[in-house]
C-alpha cells in the first residue's frame, strides 16, 4: 500500500462503496486501534471504495473516544447500549452501505487479508462466504487445548441438531453479499454469542450459497470468549433456534422490515 491510498480513503467520503467492513466492540480500547491500522492499511490497499464501522456494544472504557478520535473520513462509530455481540454485528450489518458487507472481530484474530479470499468466492457467486478454522488448509495458532476439546464437540453437535454442515459455524469472519446480509440480519433473533450459527441456519433455510475458506486463525490474549459457560449458552441457543423455526418466527416479515436494493 502506498501512503496515498490511504490518503485518498481516509479523505475523501466513499459515497458508494463496494466493501462495508463492521467491527462489534466492547470494552476494546486496548486493542482497537491496532486493529483498525492494520484493516486501513491493508483494504485501502485493495483500490476500491469502501467504509469502516465500529459497532459498539455499550463500552464502559474508552472504545468510543480512540476509535472517534482518529477522524477518518470513512470510519463511522455506532454507539448502542449493551446488547451482546450478535446485536452489535446486526446494528453495523444493517447501517452499511457496501455491496459486500464483512464482520470481523476487534481482536483481528482472522488476518484482513484474507477478506480478498472471502471476496473472490462472492464473484464466483457464492451469497455468503465464511473464514472457517476447521477447513482444510485453515491455520489456527495459540489455541488451547479446552477450546480445542469444546468446539469439537460443539461442531458435532450443531451439525446433528441444526443440519447446518459448516465445519466451523463461530470463526468471527464471515462476508456477505448485500442482498443476503439484508434478509438474513433482519430477521436475526439471537443477540449473544450464537448468533453466527443462527445466521448460517437461516442461510441453509433460504437456500443461498455459502463457501467455507479455510483461513489463518490466532487466539488473541484477552479473548472475552468462556469455553464452558459459552458452550452452554451456545446449546441454549441452539435449541431455541429450532424452536423459532417451528413456530414459523423466521418466516414473518421483519418489524421494520428491510427493501431488498
Amino acid at each position: 500500500m502506498s501512503y496515498l491510498d490511504f490518503q485518498a480513503w481516509n479523505t475523501h467520503p466513499s459515497q458508494k462503496p463496494v466493501l462495508s467492513i463492521v467491527i462489534p466492540a466492547y470494552n476494546e480500547a486496548q486493542r482497537i486501534l491496532p486493529t483498525l491500522a492494520a484493516m486501513a492499511v491493508s483494504v485501502s490497499s485493495l483500490t476500491l471504495n469502501w467504509e469502516l464501522i465500529v459497532s459498539d456494544d455499550g463500552s464502559r472504557d474508552e472504545t468510543v473516544a480512540l476509535a472517534e478520535s482518529l477522524g477518518w473520513q470513512n470510519l463511522r462509530v455506532l454507539r448502542h447500549a449493551n446488547t451482546g455481540k450478535g446485536g452489535a454485528v446486526k446494528r453495523g450489518v444493517l447501517a452499511a452501505k457496501g455491496e459486500m458487507i464483512l464482520f470481523a472481530d476487534a481482536d483481528n484474530s482472522t488476518p484482513i487479508e484474507e477478506v480478498a479470499r472471502l471476496m473472490a468466492e462472492l464473484g464466483r457467486g457464492h451469497a455468503i462466504a465464511i473464514g472457517s478454522r476447521a477447513a482444510e488448509g485453515a491455520v489456527e495458532e495459540n489455541k488451547s487445548r479446552l477450546r480445542h476439546l469444546v468446539s469439537g464437540i460443539l461442531r458435532t453437535v450443531v451439525r446433528v441438531v441444526s443440519g447446518v454442515q459448516v465445519k466451523d459455524t463461530q470463526c468471527g469472519f464471515k462476508l456477505f453479499s448485500r442482498q443476503a446480509a439484508l434478509e438474513l440480519f433482519s430477521k436475526q433473533q439471537v443477540s449473544g454469542f450464537s448468533f453466527d450459527l443462527e445466521l448460517l441456519y437461516l442461510a441453509r433455510k433460504f437456500n443461498l450459497k455459502v463457501a467455507e475458506v479455510p483461513v489463518r486463525w490466532y487466539d488473541a490474549p484477552g479473548s472475552k470468549v468462556n469455553p464452558v459457560s459459552d458452550s452452554l449458552k451456545f446449546l441454549r441457543d441452539l435449541v431455541r433456534i429450532r424452536r423459532d423455526d417451528l413456530l414459523g418466527v423466521y418466516n414473518r416479515p421483519p418489524y421494520g422490515h428491510v427493501t431488498m436494493n
